[in-house]
């Protein structure tokens, strides 16, 4: 076994560097997984609250986007670390979760009964973490120490560029396309929702299509003692006891690298789930989801989602600079406030077009909340476990999502008296915090 990582690290160092296209091929496939979960993001809630939710209930029926990327992204990480047959170590679960993902992306909008949709958002969410943790180690297995910056961020710009359409979709089918609004016997769900979850599948799976026939992976350096320790390493209870102690033995960077993505993700959680509906209730005045002005509040929000998306597109092209001047760790902590600037002042707008002001903040966190973890973590931790680790650090963004499932209901409740808006604030309260955290942490080498 150290043989074999001896071997892996020493080629893990001699990586050749790519060039433009080759870095956007092996992206590209990310611009589909964040169409689709730009979808997800932007009208779950609303998809919820027209088939009967009380907000509530939100937090609870969207337990399992954290909870099934607590399950599979481990699982598959270590998987994809011990594949390799002819689509490769990686591209085989890009394609898996392409397929699944596109599946669930038909049926969801489709949905009749609250139950229907939260069974499907179980598949959907598993399906996209199906592709996108094998995408995150692709970076580290291809790229060398010096371009993983640049990979990470180009991610982003895929993922920026794919959440602009996918969040603006609706609104721009309603205004752009005059596509009527109305919705079908049986189900209440607007057409233009339908119409952009179809796309989203296309989409989906085309982009992921593309990255696969497009990029080739480097293979285990020396194929035979790969296929000898994965037959030592064959079995279930073995299977599981490598991710449980690599999680025991996660490096230190790593773990305070986790506690900003704890408070991060929680902040961006309460966004999810409040800003849409929030700006519908509380900048549109909608008194109930099944009026006009609902529709309409719930499409200006999935455009100031597009929006911050768009602006984390452009500033992607813009982090590598900003970490060579600053430092990782620097960068991360100067987006993180930009964020928390943006979700804490929605809390004093009541004009629809400002918010996209606060979305602007919003979006420059997002870019780099896509990028620096990830380029810093991998240069933390060792080569030939990139998989497993990178699953494993998606705990630390599942697991304030759970609570905030399990908690925010009985806060919304009890405490916020169902204030949609205040939620929200809190989301920035939590950014500030991970910026301070962020200050904890030193960059390594490979």
């Amino acid at each position: 076994m150290t043989f074999i990582s001896n071997r892996i690290l020493s080629f893990m160092k001699n990586k050749p560097l790519l060039s433009f296209w080759q870095i956007w091929n092996m992206s590209f496939g990310f611009f589909g997984i964040q169409f689709g979960w730009g979808l997800q993001m932007a009208n779950m809630s609303a998809i919820y609250e027209y088939l009967g939710a009380r907000p509530d209930q939100i937090p609870l029926l969207w337990l399992a986007a954290p909870l099934t990327g607590l399950i599979v992204q481990p699982i598959i990480g270590n998987m994809s670390d011990r594949t390799w047959n002819k689509l490769g170590r990686r591209r085989p679960y890009f394609l898996t979760g392409a397929l699944l993902s596109s599946f669930a992306l038909i049926l969801m909008p489709n949905s009749s009964v609250l139950w229907m949709a939260a069974g499907l958002l179980w598949i959907l969410d598993a399906s996209i973490n199906i592709s996108m943790e094998p995408f995150r180690a692709f970076v580290a297995d291809m790229l060398p120490d010096e371009q993983r910056t640049r990979g990470f961020a180009m991610q982003s710009l895929f993922i920026g560029a794919g959440a602009v359409i996918a969040s603006a979709l609706p609104w721009i089918l309603t205004n752009l396309f005059n596509v009527k609004s109305g919705t079908s016997a049986g189900n209440s769900i607007p057409l233009t929702v339908k119409l952009s979850f179809f796309t989203g599948a296309v989409v989906f799976l085309g982009a992921v299509l593309w990255t696969i026939f497009r990029t080739k992976e480097y293979p285990p350096e020396d194929i035979d003692a790969f296929r000898k320790s994965k037959k030592e390493r064959k079995g279930i209870v073995i299977f599981f006891r490598e991710i449980f102690q690599d999680i025991i033995h996660m490096p230190s960077t790593m773990r305070k690298l986790a506690l900003v993505q704890f408070f991060t993700w929680l902040g961006l959680f309460c966004m999810w789930l409040y800003f849409s509906v929030a700006v519908a209730r509380s900048v549109f005045m909608a008194p109930d989801e099944k009026s006009l002005l609902y529709q309409h509040g719930i499409e200006w929000a999935s455009l100031c989602f597009g929006v911050y998306s768009l602006v984390c597109f452009a500033f992607s092209f813009v982090i590598p600079k900003l970490a060579a001047i600053t430092g990782r760790p620097w960068a991360h902590t100067i987006c993180l406030l930009c964020g928390a600037a943006g979700l804490l002042s929605v809390g004093i707008i009541h004009n629809q077009y400002l918010l996209i002001v606060s979305m602007i903040g919003v979006g420059i966190a997002w870019a780099s909340i896509l990028s620096m973890p990830y380029a810093i973590l991998s240069s933390s931790i060792p080569p030939e476990k990139t998989g497993v680790y990178m699953g494993i650090f998606n705990f630390f963004i599942v697991l304030p999502e759970i609570i905030a499932s399990l908690a925010f209901g009985w806060v919304m409740l009890h405490l916020l008296n169902n204030n949609r808006i205040t939620a929200v604030v809190m989301g920035g309260v939590f950014l500030v915090i991970a910026a301070l955290l962020m200050q904890r942490i030193r960059e390594e080498k490979e």
